[in-house]
């Protein structure tokens, strides 16, 4: 399975994601996205994903990294983030138990869902500027 994710960056915050309680790893925080459908290219998953989910249409920026990640008992996931720092619209949370627009040094503070936590400590150390651009 492949999941698209984006780092949304917006004066120096980065928007993350808490899935509610009838998601499955509820209470977890994540960076919003999805599950690509077949024969869907992955920046045009990510867009309307970002539509269901925050009703904000995106500019998808280039690929932060790709890696994969497997839950016990499942079969491994391809995780790929992409760059937005371009969308129309405000983040409205459609699915979510709640939405934040945070610093990159306080990510590790947030419990993320397990195939998140390397990355989300990685754009910490980063900073606002995760594809090394400043």
């Amino acid at each position: 399975m492949i999941v698209v994710a984006a780092v949304i960056e917006k004066d120096g915050r980065i928007l993350i994601c808490q899935r509610g309680a009838g998601q499955s790893h509820a209470g977890k925080w994540e960076f919003p996205g999805g599950k690509v459908e077949q024969e869907e290219e992955f920046t045009a998953a990510l867009a309307r994903e970002l539509r269901e989910e925050l009703s904000i249409t995106a500019s998808i920026g280039p690929e932060i990294t790709r890696f994969e990640y497997s839950y016990p008992g499942r079969p491994p996931l391809l995780l790929v983030f992409y760059r937005v720092t371009e969308f129309e619209g405000e983040p409205v949370n459609v699915i979510f138990e709640q939405v934040r627009w945070e610093r990159p040094e306080n990510l590790p503070s947030f419990d993320f869902l397990e195939a998140d936590v390397e990355f989300a400590g990685r754009l910490s150390r980063q900073g606002s500027h995760p594809c090394g651009k400043h």
